[in-house]
């Protein structure tokens, strides 16, 4: 492995998002390999008026961060990135370069910087493709092909998402699969949390308690689990956390069904205990914008069984396995969700045989210990 990586990522923390996450996740686990020296570079992640150039250091690591001056489809816009990062290419002269994509800015001056430096590995960590921006999808075929050329080798999250990807199963030699991993220590049961779940408890006793994690936004596909919950009894129980674009929305689609809560923006403490007292851990994602489910993992990482759709090409039905964690549903269909969510009510032992078979799954591939071994071996065999 060289012993000089350059990490460029969308943003990076105290930015919170997935990417952004796994981004912070490789460069802690090469964190622990000796002689291994890092360096980050990421676009500002404040507003285009509060956006500035800067450095600054992430967990003992070196953060480059460039000042965005507008965004385009959801890509930031900086006009000092170019040079910025030629000059981190040239003072740092990584051994690898680790590109989080999409992140077509930045993939078009690194592959006019990577020319004139052969020697640098690439290597492109997809986390999914460009499928919502149409026009800008199109636009950048030519760029993805370069950037397939280019890279040693290609992380994707899961090997259904290799087989869906018209991109990265042209490719599939490049390929090395690395399943995203669950943050254990956030996830960790204190006094705090049983004393906040010995309440849920008792709010919700003799109930089946539902529950859903996620943005309200189209591909999260809560609109089902709403229309799901209309067909069920009293005797269930079903809250979605967070917030979006979407939540008005659904909140009138929810109206006048007393059993589906929306429990809003909830502490760690209280996702924590939630997660805890479920019986059913319900993700209804619909679209390969999901492409792996680090909520799923979380949910099932608590023992519970998971109720899913088939998403064709999405790594959702590789984290969760259909008859052994849980149950997978047909995309959208609200009547056969429903149906799930009654059998794994009525069937006490089903629902504890898929929830130890849940916990076991993410225990055995999605923790921080196995991303690290994964990722380590990876950089190792460039």
């Amino acid at each position: 492995m060289g012993s000089r990586v350059l990490h460029i990522s969308k943003y990076y923390y105290p930015f919170s998002g997935g990417t952004e996450q796994i981004a912070r996740d490789v460069v802690l686990a090469l964190k622990e390999v000796p002689g291994c020296e890092q360096l980050i570079f990421a676009f500002d992640h404040g507003s285009p008026k509060e956006s500035k150039d800067s450095r600054d250091s992430v967990d003992g690591v070196d953060v480059i961060r460039c000042k965005c001056f507008a965004k385009l489809s959801s890509q930031s816009i900086s006009t000092t990135y170019g040079r910025r990062l030629k000059e981190a290419i040239d003072s740092f002269k990584p051994d690898a370069v680790i590109l989080h994509y999409p992140n077509p800015f930045a993939a078009h001056y690194l592959l006019k910087l990577l020319k004139k430096h052969p020697e640098i590995k690439l290597v492109t960590y997809w986390h999914l493709d460009i499928v919502k921006q149409k026009f800008l999808k199109l636009f950048f075929n030519g760029q993805n092909r370069k950037l397939i050329e280019r890279s040693s080798k290609i992380i994707a999250t899961s090997p259904n998402y290799v087989e869906g990807s018209p991109w990265l199963s042209s490719v599939p030699d490049k390929c090395v699969v690395v399943p995203n991993c669950i943050d254990e220590n956030r996830l960790v049961i204190d006094d705090e949390v049983r004393q906040k779940a010995e309440e849920l408890k008792a709010e919700y006793a003799g109930k089946t308690v539902c529950l859903g994690v996620g943005r309200h936004v189209e591909y999260k596909g809560f609109k089902y689990l709403i229309e799901a919950s209309k067909l069920l009894g009293d005797d269930f129980v079903i809250g979605i956390t967070g917030k979006g674009p979407l939540t008005d929305e659904l909140k009138a689609q929810a109206a006048g069904d007393d059993k589906f809560k929306f429990l809003g923006l909830v502490s760690d403490v209280e996702l924590r205990a939630r997660l805890m007292t479920c019986d059913i851990f319900c993700f209804p994602s619909v679209t390969k914008n999901e492409a792996f489910g680090l909520a799923l993992a979380e949910g099932m990482y608590f023992g519970h069984p998971a109720v899913t759709f088939t998403i064709e090409g999405s790594g959702v039905n590789y984290v969760s396995i259909n008859g052994v964690t849980g149950i997978e549903c047909p995309n959208g269909d609200s009547k056969a969700y429903a149906e799930a969510l009654k059998t794994l009510a009525s069937d006490t032992e089903l629902r504890e045989k898929y929830g130890e078979a849940a916990r076991a799954r993410v225990i055995e591939n999605f923790t921080f210990e196995i991303f690290k071994k994964n990722i380590i071996e990876l950089m190792a065999g460039l």
